[in-house]
């Protein structure tokens, strides 16, 4: 849950129950990028006001300079964009124009965020006064003093308003959002380190990036050192990705405009050091036929019905020597045979490159029911020849009646968080101190594996969990179950008597 370790829990809630005020004054569609939009605006201008006075204490004259703010990643904000002016004007009939302008002039002067950001608070649809009022919360709201911990802030409240709309736009949301939960297991499991190169081939919003950033941010205090790179082919997400990235102050090569991995490779050339990814589960009719002799399809023509396999590969070609990728798969991709599909991986598995996968519980996605498994693909593994299986199904807590999530941290009682349990779980068997545990974690070689035809559900390999003793004798259990079972029986006939009575009272036999 956004926020659930945090002194600030809350702020993101406040700002989007009061934002939530604009519901019904303004078409659904286009009220993700009212709000997104606005955040972003306030941030930029937040970042640039303080650098701004930084150079004007420093009395050298560089507040006007615009590489004294490229140099420490701050966007340039000019005068009629700065949140100053736009707080101005919040109860005027103009704002929605005041806004719009004030995007026009931040893409024209920085040109990475070209046709990205919204320009639609002008629209006749758009209720000016409520508006007024949501600029007023984020004037007053947000006290940004421009440091980490404000940036963090603004960045998690962006965060929790993209989890809180694809919990409202159902299935569409899943197009752009992975729960953190599920990003922060992926990342915690790979631990992308320093100096390294990470790639997302259907990045969404880009909440891999945030967390891979946080990652070596904690282990490293020294954030910006990571390379990024992404591709997506929604426009709207592509924005959005680009909005967050800013936001967090992250350099992210996403290319110069939104595409389809398969057909218009962005990163040709790229070999990543680790690659993170939610890519679309089973999609159908990604135009299999006019890609049919592609160099990427090193183990096999994926089936033109499911991208899944194509996914895959597609990854495996972008690896670096060492490289590692952590995806979530649909449980489908684990065993199935169709269209070539096992003999792909096959192929994949006798090549070594599975290093793990982890079968997730239901209900951890705010869009899809189905159930999904991370999959951990590795070049030149630390176990050559063996595989971990986990079954995590048992795992996680209800924040309601339909969202999962997984614990992080120490808990009270001492125990490991989910997160930090199955990354500490991978650890071990990388260090060959893995003791595994019935019902829960398994090590199989590949020879185990092709005597179960090559199939990966993780349920095959690690049993099921072994039930403590009660303590009862066998036969004492047994004597007590069938005599309850008995008296069960008992009460069945007598229930049926009763209501063949009452149907036969009324005219109808049974």
């Amino acid at each position: 849950m956004a926020g659930k370790n945090n002194t600030n829990i809350g702020f993101e809630k406040q700002i989007w129950d009061a934002a939530c005020v604009l519901w019904g004054h303004i078409p659904a569609a286009e009220y993700r990028k009212v709000i997104v939009g606005l955040i972003f605006l306030r941030y930029i201008s937040s970042a640039f006001e303080r650098r701004y006075d930084e150079l004007v204490k420093e009395g050298d004259g560089f507040e006007n300079d615009r590489d004294a703010y490229a140099e420490e990643n701050i966007f340039f904000v000019p005068e009629e964009a700065r949140w100053s002016k736009i707080a101005s004007e919040a109860h005027t009939p103009e704002i929605g124009t005041v806004i719009d302008d004030a995007m026009r002039a931040i893409e024209k002067e920085n040109t990475t965020l070209k046709n990205v950001l919204p320009k639609n608070y002008a629209n006749p649809d758009l209720d000016k006064r409520v508006l007024g009022e949501v600029v007023d919360l984020f004037t007053n709201e947000v006290k940004m003093d421009g440091t980490e911990a404000s940036k963090d802030l603004l960045g998690r409240t962006y965060e929790y308003c993209i989890a809180q709309f694809a919990a409202y736009e159902g299935t569409k949301g899943g197009e752009f959002y992975t729960p953190s939960s599920i990003v922060k297991t992926i990342v915690a499991i790979l631990k992308p380190f320093d100096n390294c190169r990470v790639y997302d081939p259907c990045m969404g919003s880009g909440g891999m990036f945030v967390q891979s950033e946080k990652f070596v941010q904690a282990h490293s205090d020294n954030r910006g050192n990571i390379s990024v790179y992404g591709q997506e082919s929604n426009a709207d997400t592509w924005k959005m990705a680009k909005m967050n990235m800013a936001i967090r102050g992250i350099d992210a090569n996403f290319g110069a405009y939104h595409a389809d991995t398969f057909f218009n490779d962005l990163h040709k050339t790229l070999k990543s050091d680790f690659i993170m990814a939610n890519p679309p589960f089973n999609l159908s009719n990604w135009g299999a036929e006019k890609l049919k002799d592609d160099v990427r399809w090193k183990y096999g023509m994926p089936p033109a019905g499911n991208a899944n396999y194509a996914w895959i590969q597609h990854m495996i070609h972008h690896l670096a020597p060492n490289g590692k990728i952590g995806l979530v798969l649909a449980n489908g991709a684990l065993s199935s045979q169709t269209s070539g599909e096992g003999e792909i991986r096959k192929r994949i598995i006798e090549d070594d490159l599975v290093e793990g996968i982890v079968a997730l519980p239901t209900q951890l996605f705010y869009s899809v029911t189905i159930p999904v498994t991370l999959w951990f693909i590795t070049k030149n593994k630390k176990q050559k020849g063996k595989t971990l299986f986990i079954d995590a199904r048992k795992m996680g807590y209800m924040v309601d009646r339909k969202h999962r999530d997984f614990t992080e941290g120490i808990q009270e009682d001492g125990s490991l968080g989910d997160i930090d349990l199955l990354a500490k779980t991978f650890e071990d068997f990388q260090n060959g101190i893995l003791e595994e545990k019935k019902g829960f974690s398994a090590i199989a070689t590949i020879k185990d594996i092709a005597k179960h035809d090559y199939i990966l559900t993780p349920g095959r390999y690690v049993g099921i969990e072994e039930q403590e003793d009660d303590g009862e004798p066998f036969e004492e259990k047994m004597t007590r179950l069938t005599s309850e079972l008995s008296d069960m029986f008992k009460k069945s006939h007598e229930l049926e008597e009763e209501i063949r009575k009452k149907l036969g009272a009324i005219g109808y036999e049974v």
